[in-house]
């Protein structure tokens, strides 16, 4: 089997870990709204690639598709938690538009998943 499922899901714990500890710095170092909605994006979507991975894993999913969708959910929930983090903390920002463009990244990539979910069943018997 190919690696690229476990490699997804490891991602996806190390965002849920980040997750956790955005969340108790929001909570202890005072980083307010910003922080929680970071922390519960970051969770949030650590838990759909979990789930994206575990379907990616079985032998008639269409693995490739679904893997490539997670990584972008990844990318885009980790760069919209990161600029919360960041204006949080420090009132800058990442760069102009980090925050909608990880936002857009985050809707765009549910679409993609469920096209990529209504190929596969169209192509099941």
């Amino acid at each position: 089997m190919n690696r690229s499922p476990f490699v997804l899901a490891g991602v996806a714990a190390l965002m849920g870990a980040a997750g956790g500890a955005l969340a108790a710095a929001g909570v202890h170092a005072n980083g307010g709204e910003l922080a929680l909605r970071g922390a519960e994006f970051l969770i949030l979507h650590a838990c759909a690639a979990l789930a994206i991975a575990a379907f990616a894993g079985l032998a008639s999913a269409p693995g490739r598709a679904l893997v490539i969708v997670g990584f972008v959910m990844e990318a885009g929930a980790t760069l919209f938690a990161a600029e919360l983090a960041m204006r949080a903390f420090t009132g800058e920002r990442i760069f102009p538009f980090a925050a909608p463009i990880g936002g857009t990244t985050l809707i765009l990539s549910w679409l993609a998943l469920a096209v990529v979910f209504a190929v596969a069943a169209a192509r099941k018997p």
